[in-house]
């Protein structure tokens, strides 16, 4: 469960980025998160993955209170979600395939359980030739599915992903969306953020609308996958 109660947020002295935003995410859920470009979606995911904290009201995730929890514990919490940031965030100086594995390698996984999972995933995003491969050599297309299967390789339960798409053509970004659906089907909660509303209608769920600082939370439709 991800609860929003009366959460607003702010940046400094800066006007208010969120206003008094409540919603709840069931477990298992999948929601696209949309509206104009600025910075609220961006905002909204900081505080789902405990990057930010509220300026007022309360973020509830996984059953704590986010406000309350003391930041040691922090950490347990985070090793619960993947990310798929707007800007990759990978490690230029480790190959590809150390960097699809550190969150498994942090986790304390065996070598033996790591080396067969990681080199599965990344074959199956079809980077098998740049396992060994470090990332300036790699597109900015192929750097997205880099980050993309660092971020599920752990299997989260939860999936935050900002604008995963943006660096995808049209076809390849039907199949992310189509692999992030797959991975809501085994029961990791996911929410997109996306400019591409287009993409979003094509799938049956609902959605988390984000307008001048304030949510509001679509149906999921009725329909199957295209």
């Amino acid at each position: 469960m991800i609860r929003f109660q009366g959460v607003s947020l702010r940046y400094g002295n800066g006007p208010q980025v969120l206003r008094d935003v409540s919603f709840e995410l069931e477990p298992g859920s999948f929601h696209f998160l949309v509206g104009p470009s600025g910075p609220g979606k961006s905002s909204l995911l900081r505080l789902m993955y405990l990057a930010l904290r509220p300026t007022r009201g309360t973020v509830e995730l996984f059953g704590r209170d986010l406000t309350e929890t003391p930041r040691r514990e922090l950490p347990a919490l985070r090793r619960r979600i993947g990310i798929v940031f707007q800007d990759f965030r990978l490690l230029d100086h480790l190959t590809v395939f150390d960097n699809v594995a550190l969150p498994l390698c942090l986790a304390g996984l065996r070598a033996g359980s790591v080396c067969e999972h990681v080199g599965e995933l990344i074959n199956w995003v079809g980077l098998g030739h740049h396992v060994e491969s470090r990332l300036p050599v790699l597109s900015d297309g192929e750097k997205q599915w880099v980050a993309i299967a660092r971020a599920i390789v752990a299997r989260p339960s939860l999936l935050l992903a900002d604008e995963p798409t943006g660096n995808l053509d049209p076809d390849l970004g039907l199949r992310l969306t189509q692999l992030f659906a797959e991975l809501n089907k085994i029961g990791t909660t996911v929410v997109m953020a996306t400019h591409n509303e287009t993409l979003a209608v094509r799938f049956p769920f609902a959605t988390l609308r984000i307008n001048e600082g304030q949510v509001a939370v679509g149906q999921r439709r009725a329909g199957r996958l295209q």
